[in-house]
């Protein structure tokens, strides 16, 4: 496995290293041992799936506030999308700031999006599906969101204005500078 450091170093782009006969391929997509000595000790405890159908699908951007914080280790199985981590750790060098991972099933890349990031995707591909373990359950009341296009953030998503899918919750999240968290950079 290759762990490479983002333009934002605590985002990591993990790629596994494939195996490849007539048959197809193998690989290992997870190792704890690779994982800690490379990203750090992070209890991957519950794992989500979601099911995008059309191409332009924006999930995002959701974060959970402390002390329900959640790290994710997010890869694609199937299709391709457009990964999106933003950092809005209070203090933070890179607050506001943004890294983009192309995901999908050929590439088998995951990246990691710690605490602190606020997380989202749009789907390149029809029949998308995203998988992400999380270092913690997901709570309705810590749950939040940042306004996917917000020009303050600057994201260039592979979508045309006005033709993103979108959830009614997507929509009315607030911009960065309204957002308030609890998230601070510690250094």
């Amino acid at each position: 496995m290759l762990f490479e450091r983002t333009a934002i170093p605590d985002v990591v782009l993990i790629t596994p290293a494939k195996i490849e006969d007539t048959r197809g391929y193998f690989m290992e997509t997870f190792r704890v041992d690779l994982f800690e000595a490379e990203v750090g000790r992070f209890p991957l405890i519950q794992e989500n799936r979601s099911f995008s159908v059309e191409v332009g699908t924006v999930r995002g951007l959701h974060f959970q506030l402390e002390p329900r914080a959640q790290g994710k280790l997010v890869s694609c199985t199937a299709g391709a999308l457009l990964d999106i981590a933003v950092d809005i750790r209070n203090g933070s060098p890179t607050y506001g700031k943004f890294v983009t991972a192309r995901l999908s099933a050929d590439n088998a890349c995951q990246l990691w999006v710690p605490v602190g990031f606020a997380h989202g995707f749009c789907t390149l591909t029809p029949d998308t599906v995203i998988t992400y373990k999380v270092t913690d359950y997901y709570s309705p009341e810590h749950d939040r969101g940042l306004l996917w296009d917000d020009p303050a953030i600057g994201i260039n998503w592979p979508v045309e204005p006005g033709k993103a899918v979108l959830s009614d919750k997507d929509r009315k999240q607030p911009r960065l500078t309204d957002l308030r968290t609890n998230f601070v950079y510690a250094g």
